[in-house]
């Protein structure tokens, strides 16, 4: 097969492979992500007004109060399969937000708790989430510095 040929080839493929694809819908999908992960952290501001009125908690306390109950729904949500679900609809309006971690960081674990409690989900735990801590402790560590030195 020439050169040209198997240029022509390759074009006519992936023509005929695209006309399998269904269109996407850009718009929609982000809208969607932009309705569920709004609706996520609104969930979370819910949560920050009842636990700082009903309960009188503040500060770190009142954040870190708020970051623990979310990330338990993410993963609560997550093991009942729920959260799977979401994210199909929702795309990247469902990762964005901290539940999204959780839900990370939960999904290997339920995925490989068959292999064993060591093998299996202690091992694979991190598997998605081991990169992003590493890069967000790298990137912290490399903008500390940076605002040290300024």
């Amino acid at each position: 097969m020439t050169g040209k040929n198997r240029e022509n080839y390759n074009k006519n493929y992936i023509a005929y492979v695209h006309s399998f694809d269904p269109p996407t819908q850009h718009f929609k999908n982000c809208f969607r992500a932009y309705l569920v992960g709004g609706f996520i952290c609104c969930i979370g501001q819910f949560l920050r007004y009842i636990l700082e009125f009903a309960f009188g908690l503040q500060g770190d306390v009142l954040a870190g109060t708020v970051s623990v109950i979310l990330i338990f729904l993410g993963t609560l949500l997550t093991g009942l399969g729920v959260y799977d679900r979401i994210g199909k609809n929702a795309g990247a309006g469902s990762i964005v937000p901290i539940t999204g971690f959780a839900n990370s960081v939960a999904s290997p674990a339920i995925e490989f708790k068959t292999e064993g409690m060591i093998y299996g989900m202690a091992a694979k735990m991190f598997i998605v989430a081991g990169p992003i801590i590493v890069f967000g402790v790298l990137a912290g560590t490399a903008v500390g510095i940076i605002y040290l030195f300024l």
